[in-house]
């Protein structure tokens, strides 16, 4: 019997932090992955993308990410084309972007775009997400049929009850990005304490693919604390970036990507 494919409410808490905390600090400001905002945790250990700090260790580093080892729908996964379903009931997403001021910062894991308005958002399923931040990945997280890209961009949205809904984005080795450009301009190399303006608006609807078929399923946070009950859509085709701006951003991050996880009992779901 084919499951339903539903997305449960996210009873979350919002210390979703990408930016490098010390071990044990008390209420101390973290980056939020969610919201690209400031929340305070009562206590946040280190994590990285390598060695004892490293993914394989992160549900050892503190109880609050027990989920990254004992939970069941964790991200990112592998999409095997053969394993999707195309489901003509589920609606495609709504995308309603348009050009906003972001600002920049280095939090240590990524480079990470914080929206400065509430303008961009999405509807999924009749609910409405807005755009929190965007940030990068490499190489790409998710992988297509069990093959890499270049890197991965993920757009963060939250709804009013704080149910968390990502756009998935790879991104390959091609044409100089123009719409990134202005963030690439002022890429920031060490990590910073202050947010960085980026000169020119950014046109996030230029960026994505023009062609959109999508990828949907039930996920996680793909780091600390790998909270799930995400709800993930996936882009089916990737954007360029040129390989000066992919080179650009891999001399500050070399790699950090968490490894696939297991799909489990977990059912992939295509739109067109």
């Amino acid at each position: 019997m084919k499951k339903k494919f539903i997305y449960p409410f996210l009873a979350v808490s919002l210390c979703f932090s990408l930016g490098s905390c010390s071990v044990k600090t008390k209420e101390t400001p973290v980056s939020n992955e969610s919201e690209g905002e400031e929340t305070h945790s009562i206590q946040t250990v280190h994590w990285s993308y390598e060695g004892e700090t490293g993914s394989e260790h992160w549900g050892e580093l503190d109880q609050a990410n027990s989920a990254c080892v004992n939970g069941s729908e964790q991200s990112p996964i592998n999409i095997e084309f053969s394993q999707v379903i195309t489901d003509e009931k589920i609606e495609n997403i709504q995308i309603q972007y348009e050009p906003t001021p972001f600002t920049l910062v280095n939090n240590g894991h990524t480079v990470q775009a914080n929206a400065t308005t509430e303008s961009n958002s999405i509807l999924v399923e009749g609910n409405k997400y807005k755009l929190a931040q965007f940030h990068f990945h490499t190489p790409s997280e998710h992988q297509f049929n069990g093959q890499n890209f270049d890197m991965e961009l993920h757009l963060v949205h939250k709804d009013e009850n704080g149910r968390i809904a990502v756009l998935g984005v790879m991104i390959k080795e091609g044409e100089k990005n123009e719409k990134l450009a202005s963030i690439w301009d002022v890429l920031p190399k060490e990590q910073t304490g202050e947010d960085i303006s980026v000169k020119e608006p950014i046109d996030l609807q230029g960026i994505l693919p023009q062609e959109q078929t999508s990828f949907h399923y039930n996920g996680s946070l793909t780091t600390p604390p790998c909270t799930e009950e995400v709800k993930w859509v996936i882009f089916e085709h990737p954007i360029e970036m040129s390989k000066e701006q992919i080179q650009a951003f891999q001399q500050i991050f070399p790699d950090n990507h968490r490894p696939v996880q297991s799909i489990n009992e977990r059912e992939l779901y295509e739109t067109k």
